[in-house]
């Protein structure tokens, strides 16, 4: 095991990975965007691959970081406060719209689905928690299962684009998905462009992963919660950045694919964990702070369904309450359970 960075160095490394993330995101949502278009995939589909896919990469690399430095409740943390602190992304990107409710404007069957399917591998989880002696070699059996509903969520997301059995009722604050009028530049410098945006993405996760385990070694501050709040927020940035982007540039079904099915994706980081975790099943010794932490990222995601189903017509709706009020509520429980 590697020593912990000082606090100082970790410090410096988290500001200096704050602007990385910052600069990247604006251009990874324009990137994702005329993606979208030019290859007729559709703003949700490539918000939760393009976006979603490239934003988590931060949290893989911090969270297979933990794992690696033996700390399960951190390596944990990590992806399960990914989709906590993305949803609350959501409520500060509502201020942002001005014109409506931003989970009204933006609803789609793809969005809905994507959250449905969110609730369904956040409880896996919960059952490897209750069974954690349960292992193949090192892994927890839910470990290889959540990848194979994950990708049947994205199958039956894809369906219901092509196939539609229910659509949202359009109203005067509906902003449909409609293709941009494509620039000149090729297809193959985009995905480039989308690569290259990867990799300054990963290696910044790197970074927010080694810089985090030297806060928890500098501080004494639990590791799960810190897991949960630092380094997720700054691993998260990438998604506000694009979601704020996204936004401004009229792309609201991309901007809220984007965080949806970012958190979609971030479930596979539970398994990204679990099996860098080489001391055994990650669930057995992650903590009853991190059970704690699931179940509030659980109310979390079923508060944001709800928004995208209920569609509040004007303002912040009682997501845009919820969700953060929710937050800060799991938060402050960890912490009294840690």
């Amino acid at each position: 095991m590697n020593s912990a960075w000082p606090l100082i160095p970790s410090v410096i490394a988290l500001v200096a990975a704050v602007a990385a993330v910052i600069l990247v995101g604006v251009r990874l949502a324009r990137t994702a965007d005329e993606l979208a278009d030019r290859t007729g995939m559709g703003e949700a589909l490539a918000g939760a691959l393009f976006l979603g896919g490239v934003t988590s990469l931060p949290g893989i690399v911090a969270s297979a970081t933990g794992a690696l430095q033996g700390d399960a409740a951190f390596a944990l943390a990590n992806p399960v406060g990914g989709v906590a602190v993305q949803s609350v992304w959501l409520a500060i990107a509502d201020l942002a719209y001005r014109r409506s409710n931003l989970e009204h404007a933006a609803a789609s069957l793809e969005n809905i689905l994507q959250a449905l399917v969110l609730i369904a591998l956040l409880s896996l989880p919960v059952v490897a928690f209750a069974t954690p002696d349960l292992s193949i070699g090192w892994v927890h059996p839910v470990t290889f299962l959540i990848p194979v509903l994950y990708l049947y969520g994205l199958r039956v997301v894809k369906r219901s684009r092509e196939q539609p059995s229910w659509l949202p009722e359009k109203t005067g604050d509906t902003v449909e998905d409609q293709p941009d009028e494509p620039t000149d530049t090729p297809v193959r410098v985009l995905w480039m462009r989308l690569a290259a945006q990867a990799v300054i993405i990963g290696v910044t996760g790197w970074v927010i992963g080694r810089a985090g385990l030297g806060l928890v070694a500098a501080t004494g501050w639990p590791s799960s919660v810190t897991g949960f709040t630092i380094t997720t927020i700054i691993s998260s940035l990438p998604e506000l950045v694009t979601l704020l982007a996204a936004v401004k540039i009229g792309a609201l079904t991309l901007g809220v694919g984007n965080i949806i099915g970012g958190n979609v994706f971030d479930t596979l980081l539970i398994s990204v964990s679990d099996v860098f975790y080489l001391d055994g099943p990650i669930y057995a010794e992650a903590g009853p702070s991190s059970l704690v932490l699931l179940g509030g990222t659980l109310l979390i995601t079923a508060i944001l369904a709800a928004g995208l189903l209920v569609r509040d017509r004007k303002g912040v709706g009682f997501e845009g309450v919820g969700l953060p009020a929710t937050y800060i509520g799991t938060v402050v429980l960890a912490v009294i359970v840690a």
